[in-house]
């Protein structure tokens, strides 16, 4: 690592609010009918942040609804404890899946290398159906923003060797003026 890369991790915030979204109708409509959904990816990013010190600030479970996800973003952006929102789920390329559709044209500052690596790591984990996750990551108005697919496993792998590894240094970079 470079001096001015550990300059920067060492002044970045060791805590951030995060806010955990996860997008699916299916599992939407368990909720609507007063049945406990299972919401392992959910459950999952939860759980990491919180053991590698982070605050979970709100958590949601929504269909997979362009107005749905941006009210959500909009309710993360208006909150002053909300440092970094997460989504699960609406990457892949089916007609439902609008996570990207909804969120990346409201990006101020996108985080390419993010996608990229992801899906890079997932190659190696799944093979070529790694190319159909259109995972993203980027910036709005200082907040970290990180969409995933909704595998329990993909988040795992996002969670535990892109996002916690980065997650203040990306904060405190955002911030900075």
């Amino acid at each position: 690592m470079s001096k001015v890369s550990e300059l920067h991790k060492k002044s970045s915030p060791t805590s951030a609010g995060v806010y955990v979204l996860t997008c699916s109708t299916s599992k939407f409509e368990q909720l609507k009918r007063k049945q406990r959904p299972d919401d392992e990816s959910g459950d999952i990013i939860e759980r990491l942040a919180a053991d590698a010190g982070h605050k979970i600030v709100d958590r949601k479970l929504i269909a997979d609804s362009k107005p749905m996800i941006r009210s959500a973003l909009r309710a993360a952006l208006a909150s002053r404890k909300v440092d970094v929102f997460i989504v699960t789920g609406g990457t892949g390329l089916s007609q439902t899946d609008i996570t990207f559709e909804a969120i990346y044209p409201l990006l101020e500052r996108q985080i390419p290398g993010f996608g990229e690596i992801f899906r890079r790591i997932s190659y190696d984990e799944i093979g070529s159906a790694a190319m159909m996750s259109r995972a993203f990551a980027g910036t709005v108005k200082g907040m970290a923003v990180f969409c995933l697919p909704g595998s329990p496993n993909a988040v795992r792998t996002a969670m535990e060797r892109l996002i916690l590894p980065e997650l203040g240094h990306i904060i405190g970079l955002s911030r900075r003026t």
